[in-house]
């Protein structure tokens, strides 16, 4: 039995990788580098600024201008973090027909709560989930358990009931560790096939209303 349903933000619930690449290219337009494709870019969108700058600039986070570097990415995805972003073709309907069922449905991230909400609202789904999680509402992130937890607390569901959608190896392994069942959306920002089946997840879904096949009543 399925009584709630978590979906991971960047690249399961909404494609955030155009957004994203466009504050990556702008910082390389200042520094004088050529653009990125976005075909390039959206594999490592669910990385966040520290895939995107390595991608862009092969930088590591010990490097002395690393930090400056990240900051001006932030700052400029703060303020167009929903130009280009858009639900992925079919989350709309699947959203309604989970609220149709009475199926409570929440966001579980990585994605800091500076940027998770704002997009959210943006989008207009904020006050839709009932649960918001964070990468920094725990003191751990994916793939730890601790925010798959949260929302199964605050949902006041036991995981067991819970059923979790991800595009990266992080949400399947957080998902095995809280107890969750977990599903792979292949239509994100994840790897090859034969990668994906390694996975600790029950299945993969190429479209969002696949899911529905996976909540047994």
């Amino acid at each position: 039995m399925t009584s709630a349903i978590l979906f991971d933000l960047d690249g399961t619930f909404a494609d955030t990788a155009p957004d994203l690449g466009a504050a990556l290219n702008h910082l390389l337009n200042l520094h004088d580098r050529p653009p990125l494709p976005l075909k390039t870019i959206r594999p490592q969108a669910s990385h966040g600024s520290l895939g995107l700058l390595k991608l862009g600039f092969n930088i590591e986070p010990d490097a002395p201008n690393f930090a400056d570097l990240r900051n001006a990415f932030l700052d400029y995805y703060a303020s167009h973090i929903c130009v280009q972003t858009t639900l992925f073709p079919g989350m709309a309907e699947l959203i309604d027909i989970l609220e149709q069922r009475g199926l409570p449905w929440g966001i579980v991230t990585n994605k800091p709560h500076r940027f998770t909400l704002p997009l959210m609202q943006a989008l207009g789904y904020a006050q839709r989930a009932s649960c918001l999680i964070s990468g920094d509402t725990c003191a751990r992130a994916k793939p730890f358990p601790d925010s798959l937890l949260k929302a199964s607390e605050l949902l006041k569901i036991a995981p067991q009931l819970c059923l979790y959608l991800g595009d990266d190896k992080r949400d399947a392994e957080a998902a095995q560790a809280a107890g969750m069942r977990c599903i792979i959306a292949r239509y994100g920002y994840n790897g090859s096939p034969e990668e994906l089946s390694s996975w600790p997840a029950e299945g993969e879904i190429d479209i969002p209303s696949q899911l529905l096949q996976y909540l047994i009543d």
